[in-house]
C-alpha cells in the first residue's frame, strides 16, 4: 500500500470558525521531475530505455498544452480529464460591449479532474482508500530514539481527518475542513 506522510498543524486564524483546530497536511519527500519520473517507469518492466520515455513525457507535455490552447480538453483514461478554466478579473464588464479580454481577463488556468469511472476511479473518495497515511512526527520520533536515519517503518496513525496541500509548486487548499479547492494547477 503507498505510504502518505503527513503532519498536524494547528489553525490558527483567528477569523476562522475552526480557530484551534488540527488539520493533517501532506509532506511531500520528493518532487520527480521528467527525468527521474522516466527513469521510474523504464524501471518497471518497460522495452523502453529511460531517453525513450523521457522523449513521449515530453512530447505529451507539449501536446497537452497545445490541445488545451485550442479549446480541447484531453481525457487520459484511467488517470483524468485536463481542461481550462478562466479567471476574471474582479467586478466584471459593466456590459457585453464593454467586456475586453486584456482588462477583464486575470489568468488562464489548467484544471485536472481525476478518472471517476467505477474501475479506474481515482476521485479523493476512492483515491484516499488506496494509502496508508503515517504522521511524520512518528518517523522523527523513532529516527532520534533509534538512530535509523532513513527508517521508514514508523507506526500508521491514520487519524482521519482532513488535508492540506503544502507542496510550494501546487496551489494552496482554501479550506482544510473541507478539503477545500479543485486541484487545479493555478
Amino acid at each position: 500500500m503507498a505510504k502518505i506522510f503527513y503532519e498536524l498543524k494547528q489553525n490558527k486564524n483567528t477569523d476562522s470558525a475552526f480557530y484551534g483546530k488540527w488539520y493533517a497536511r501532506p509532506k511531500t519527500v520528493e518532487t520527480l521531475n521528467t527525468r527521474k519520473l522516466a527513469q521510474h517507469i523504464s524501471e518497471h518492466g518497460s522495452i523502453y530505455t529511460p531517453d525513450v520515455v523521457y522523449g513521449v513525457l515530453e512530447k505529451f507535455r507539449s501536446c497537452l498544452l497545445e490541445m488545451l490552447l485550442e479549446s480541447k480538453k484531453v481525457k487520459i483514461e484511467g488517470l483524468g480529464i485536463f481542461y481550462c478554466t478562466i479567471e476574471n478579473t474582479p467586478g466584471g464588464a459593466e456590459s457585453k460591449e464593454k467586456f475586453n479580454t486584456g482588462k477583464n481577463l486575470k489568468a488562464l488556468h489548467i484544471r485536472f479532474l481525476p478518472e471517476q469511472e467505477q474501475e479506474q476511479n481515482i476521485s479523493s473518495r476512492e483515491f484516499i482508500k488506496r494509502a496508508e497515511f503515517i504522521n511524520i512526527e512518528s518517523l522523527l520520533t523513532e529516527e532520534s530514539v533509534s538512530g535509523n536515519s532513513g527508517n521508514s517503518s514508523g507506526s500508521s496513525d491514520s487519524t482521519g481527518g482532513s488535508t492540506e496541500n503544502t507542496d510550494p509548486e501546487t496551489p494552496s487548499n482554501p479550506n482544510p475542513e473541507t478539503g477545500g479547492g479543485d486541484g487545479g494547477i493555478g
